[in-house]
């Protein structure tokens, strides 16, 4: 891990209330899929996120992912040491580092990340104080206008609440009416008293009276009566009753609209609730069936991950596994087949040195061990099924016979296999050169994803480092191993010419065990003995008089935690295709070519 520090400017510039946070960067093996699995990644952690890329030359093409660590859970593995995972909601990082060690700076790193990003502290509250009131505010509005339409206070209450104004209106209007009567009465009652005064004063006192209307005093002293002018429209010139009548008709006529206008709005009430409780029961409907495939999505969101590959504390179970190792096998299988329609085999060159140069012993630093491998082979697997070895045959096929011998030890599966077969047309030495040369080792061997040669020993031996492809939930394996390919001297004339190919695990500093892949042990042995008919009168001998018997034998440890019922079924299934693949690719590269013995 790498630590570099992102604030800047003077101590007076920075903000006494945020937090100086430290850049981290390393690199973690992130689990990408159960094909791939583990990968080294470069991580990043800034600015309250975590981001990883490719490699760290590659940071400047962009992060290829990143979490949000204010809402992030860190959870370090129950069993491995180096493991911690990463989750948000639905998405979770599986990372590993190097040793426990750096496991716990990462943890802590992020841990004291998240705490000084301000999330949920006091500092965070101020700082974002208005945000969180705008937030309340709706929250609160929302809130309220969803309770209140909850608690009863619907459209029909309302218009309850409006019928009873209208109610008071009317008894206004009614009360108005009668004051508005009274003051008309009164005014023609005055009108009329007014006018017939007038008309007694005239006959009793015949005089001009004053366009002003004052008062006039006569010779005896009486005071006189005057009246100003009548209005024909009453009082101060206003029609009272006129003007109650229109105010009536007005007032009835709004109380009329509003009275039809309610009762339009209760018909559209009783409409518009049909169609909120047939959306209500839609919503009901959809967030059922939302929360029914979250959780089948959180039960299926990590299956693929870390936890369900092979191992002592895999969550799958053997049942499982076994289906998904052979679902992956058949897609393979399907991949290949199409692989083999489609492919053009380029003719390659392979020089083939004469057999003298396979018979001797070498002098590189696996001589003996080789020669030793040798003679084992020679002695005991070209031994007789029979006797006390204990062999079972689990197939038979035409020529093909294959035998297993049940083998355990601490739990791990570690059978023997022999395969018996017959092939016409081919040699000895041709099979056991095509099974050695690694020139065309990919033109037939389709469990293998990359190999190579570490190194050249000598002409006939090589070390050569090999991957496998994975077949999910078992982890990928990898093998180191020394091949050898030699000649077998024969010890009296009536032997058969005998070729052998074996290939053994050995150690070597350039191809060192890595966390990615589990290393296999092996002692694998291909023994070649070719039978020659006589052919017919002086004719020379052909391919149809030749016959190679082969006998294949194997001893695989393979390493891990997979169950001893899936290994056995994959051997039984897989080794029989092997056999037959490679034979017929034999056949197939000989065909019209001189024999080679």
């Amino acid at each position: 891990m790498s630590e570099k520090s992102t604030s800047s400017g003077s101590d007076e510039d920075v903000d006494p209330e945020s937090a100086q946070h430290v850049d981290v960067g390393g690199v973690l093996s992130k689990w990408t899929n159960y094909i791939h699995g583990w990968q080294d990644r470069w991580v990043v952690l800034k600015n309250n996120t975590l981001s990883y890329y490719k490699s760290e030359d590659e940071r400047e093409y962009g992060c290829r992912g990143s979490l949000c660590l204010s809402k992030a859970v860190i959870t370090p593995h129950e069993f491995d040491e180096c493991r911690f995972d990463m989750s948000v909601n639905d998405s979770v990082w599986y990372l590993r580092a190097e040793d426990p060690e750096h496991r716990l700076q990462w943890i802590e790193s992020i841990e004291l990340h998240k705490a000084e990003s301000g999330y949920g502290s006091e500092t965070s509250l101020r700082r974002h104080g208005s945000m969180l009131s705008l937030t309340s505010a709706a929250s609160a509005l929302s809130a309220t206008s969803s309770s209140s339409f909850k608690k009863g206070h619907r459209l029909r209450e309302k218009l309850a609440e409006m019928e009873t104004f209208r109610d008071i209106l009317c008894r206004q209007v009614d009360t108005l009416q009668k004051y508005f009567d009274s003051c008309a009465d009164v005014v023609s009652k005055d009108e009329f008293q007014r006018d017939r005064e007038e008309e007694e004063d005239e006959e009793d006192f015949p005089n001009t009276a004053r366009p002003d209307g004052e008062c006039n005093h006569n010779n005896n002293g009486s005071k006189e009566k005057l009246f100003p002018p009548a209005s024909p429209k009453g009082m101060n010139g206003i029609d009272f009753k006129g003007e109650a009548i229109t105010f009536k008709a007005t007032t009835a006529g709004i109380l009329s609209t509003l009275s039809h206008c309610i009762e339009l709005m209760m018909k559209r009430e009783d409409s518009w609730q049909k169609r909120v409780d047939r959306e209500l029961e839609k919503r009901k409907r959809v967030e059922d069936a939302y929360k029914s495939a979250v959780n089948e999505l959180k039960k299926k969101s990590h299956y693929g991950g870390p936890d369900y590959e092979e191992g002592p504390n895999s969550l799958i179970n053997e049942e499982e596994f076994f289906d998904a190792v052979e679902a992956a096998l058949d897609r393979q299988d399907k991949i290949e087949e199409q692989c083999q329609s489609e492919k053009v085999r380029i003719p390659r060159l392979s020089p083939v040195p004469p057999g003298d140069a396979y018979s001797t012993i070498g002098t590189h630093r696996y001589a003996m061990k080789v020669e030793e491998m040798v003679q084992n082979h020679m002695t005991y697997s070209l031994q007789d099924i029979g006797g006390d070895a204990n062999w079972q045959l689990v197939i038979e096929e035409g020529e093909m016979k294959l035998y297993r011998r049940e083998v355990e030890e601490n739990g791990i599966v570690l059978d023997p296999l022999k395969a018996t077969h017959s092939v016409k047309g081919v040699t000895g030495h041709e099979v056991c050169h095509y099974f050695w040369d690694t020139a065309v080792r990919m033109d037939w061997e389709t469990t293998i994803e990359n190999f190579n040669v570490v190194e050249t020993l000598s002409d006939n031996a090589l070390i050569v480092y090999q991957t496998h492809k994975r077949v999910w939930p078992a982890s990928q394996r990898d093998v180191l191993y020394l091949s050898a390919i030699r000649k077998i001297l024969a010890t009296n004339e009536n032997d058969p010419d005998t070729w052998l190919v074996c290939n053994f695990s050995v150690d070597h500093e350039n191809a060192l065990p890595t966390n990615r892949c589990i290393r296999a042990k092996i002692n694998v042995a291909m023994i070649c003995q070719t039978l020659v008919s006589p052919p017919e009168g002086d004719k020379e001998i052909s391919r149809d008089n030749i016959l190679c018997k082969i006998t294949y034998v194997a001893n695989v440890n393979p390493g891990g935690w997979a169950p001893a019922s899936v290994l056995r079924a994959v051997a039984k299934r897989e080794f029989p295709k092997f056999l037959k693949r490679f034979t017929s690719y034999v056949q197939e590269k000989t065909a019209g070519k001189p024999i080679l013995f």
